[in-house]
């Protein structure tokens, strides 16, 4: 399709996350209904800050090229745009690389001829120190203002792109966009936006579709397809056996707001207090009366993650009826034994280290919230030693190996034999990371924050 105003976009988001997998035939039944552009998102903040911390991907190789195989043929044979964002799970310089990689190979086996941006939004420091001394960075809640030292102590730090760097790289002539984090929504926002669809119908379908098949009545059967247009848009599934409903589409916005009627975006905020959700028939939804608000500044919200210490795992089992009758006079007196053990032991006061002591099969998840309190049957006992070096907090956990195998409860005139569940018992997780910054840049541009590499690949088979 040339750059003339569209009469309708059809996106295809073919499942929630790259390298999470989905079926063949649901993309081509995608591109049968006659997609435009293909979005899949390939990151997210969901599963912690070590991804970010230590820019590692979560998904496997494997898992990312089988479902950039099945894309890119499609993208090329449609001869439409693919689009992905948050490449590497957290957005780093090295995720877009490492995806950048895969499908360079993918294009080399196959024979394919596609012009790949690589669109980079990590963070130099030095930077963010100058845009925070001109009062341009501002904290969200619950964070108050950001110290010059937080941003120095973060092992790597993304900025959250909108549309407008994704559009540029579509417009420079490239066919498959790598990005680095972007919102979950600018990745399918992006072409619609770019044809000259409104924005609030294109952002609101954007959000629909953002986790693929989330928003139907069976996630596991594949994605899904919007249909943009001049007034509101449409949503189907691309599996002909499930259905989206009104109520599931609507619901899809209480998915990850604060506000189930507002959601921020870099260039403004999407309301959709007065959408109507209408089933156009038993499986396809239609949406009407989205709008979108610009901001009076653009701005581009920052991520950010810092090492906390080194940590040091174990974990046991506890089936003693005895001890799990008062379990939680037996954890109170694990951690009271721990602390003594450590100082007595290699001198270490509570300043030097810390620990964590959950009762998996009782309160682990949910604590003091737990509404139905009462003995369990079995508890599995994790013991999480954090401190500033590997060694320490293994040693650590090494004094506490023999309290995790025989501590006795209150009254118990002999040694119970607990169960670990690895040996060695003391498994090394390594640098420990966490989340620092939620704040936003006010920017000069809504591109200037990131840097843009378009390259030229002749593979032939």
């Amino acid at each position: 399709m040339d750059n003339e105003r569209a009469h309708q976009i059809k996106v295809l988001a073919p499942t929630g996350m790259l390298g999470a997998g989905f079926p063949e035939a649901t993309v081509e039944r995608g591109l049968a209904l006659g997609a435009d552009v293909i979005s899949v998102d390939g990151g997210s903040t969901d599963s912690g800050p070590h991804y970010l911390g230590a820019s590692q991907p979560k998904t496997t190789r494997a898992a990312v090229a089988r479902d950039l195989r099945i894309l890119l043929r499609a993208a090329a044979g449609a001869d439409i745009p693919l689009i992905v964002g948050s490449c590497g799970t957290s957005g780093t310089d090295s995720g877009v690389d490492w995806v950048a990689g895969i499908v360079a190979d993918i294009l080399a086996a196959e024979g394919l001829r596609l012009r790949v941006a690589r669109i980079y939004s990590e963070q130099a420091t030095d930077t963010l120190l100058t845009c925070l001394d001109e009062g341009r960075i501002h904290p969200l809640p619950p964070l108050g203002e950001l110290e010059p030292q937080t941003l120095r102590s973060c092992t790597h730090i993304v900025g959250a792109m909108g549309h407008e760097p994704i559009v540029a790289a579509l417009e420079a002539g490239a066919q498959v966009v790598l990005a680095g984090r972007a919102t979950d929504t600018a990745i399918a926002a992006a072409y619609p936006l770019m044809k000259g669809m409104p924005a609030g119908p294109a952002w609101h379908a954007a959000k629909i579709i953002e986790c693929g098949g989330q928003c139907t009545s069976d996630p596991r059967a594949g994605g899904v397809l919007a249909t943009i247009d001049g007034d509101g848009f449409t949503i189907e599934p691309l599996d002909p056996t499930v259905a989206c409903t009104p109520i599931l589409v609507a619901a899809h916005m209480l998915y990850e707001t604060v506000n189930p009627f507002e959601m921020r975006e870099p260039d403004g905020t999407l309301d959709v207090r007065d959408a109507v959700y209408t089933a156009v028939d038993d499986r396809v939804v239609r949406v009407e009366g989205s709008r979108f608000h610009v901001a009076d500044q653009h701005t581009v919200k920052l991520e950010g993650a810092r090492i906390t210490g080194y940590e040091t795992m174990s974990f046991s089992a506890i089936r003693d009826p005895r001890i799990l009758d008062d379990i939680d006079g037996w954890a109170d007196l694990m951690r009271t034994m721990i602390r003594q053990r450590v100082e007595q032991t290699i001198g270490l006061g509570d300043d030097k280290y810390a620990f964590d002591l959950r009762l998996y099969g009782h309160n682990a998840v949910l604590a003091e919230l737990e509404p139905a309190p009462g003995p369990p049957r079995e508890v599995g006992v994790m013991l999480l030693v954090n401190a500033p070096d590997q060694q320490t907090a293994t040693a650590v956990a090494k004094v506490a190996n023999p309290l995790m195998l025989h501590l006795p409860t209150a009254g118990m005139d002999y040694l119970p034999s607990l169960a670990f569940a690895t040996s060695p018992a003391e498994i090394e997780r390594g640098p420990a990371y966490e989340f620092v910054l939620n704040h936003v840049v006010d920017t000069r541009t809504p591109t200037d924050m990131f840097r843009t590499e378009l390259e030229e690949t002749a593979h032939h088979g």
